[in-house]
């Protein structure tokens, strides 16, 4: 049994067919809230991406003062290389620790 690791996602990865197209599969994941966040958007010029999602614009976290509502999805370490295959370079991947006190995976803002 591989590991199971914790990916929050506030944007399209919720959607199925985003899901199914970079996972295989639908996720199950669990209501939770990162803090210290606060949501803007960035214009999408992967027109693969942007095929994936439908959505030209995805939302984007930036450090702030705000509580950010998502899903916790429970992956696998091949699935969050697939994410990270997904997500554009406007994005990285850092690791929170959300409300429920869940260590979990989030795509943030590049800094810089």
């Amino acid at each position: 049994m591989s590991e199971t690791y914790w990916l929050f996602s506030y944007g399209t990865l919720r959607q199925r067919d985003v899901q199914l197209a970079t996972f295989g599969r639908e996720l199950k994941g669990e209501p939770d809230v990162l803090e210290g966040y606060e949501l803007g958007t960035v214009l999408i010029r992967d027109p693969d991406v942007v095929s994936t999602s439908g959505l030209a614009e995805h939302l984007i976290l930036r450090p702030g003062d705000g509580e950010i509502e998502g899903v916790a999805f429970a992956v696998t370490v091949d699935e969050l290389t697939a994410a990270d295959g997904y997500e554009t370079s406007d994005y990285q991947r850092i690791e929170a620790t959300l409300k429920s006190g869940r260590r979990a995976y989030v795509y943030v803002a590049v800094e810089g």
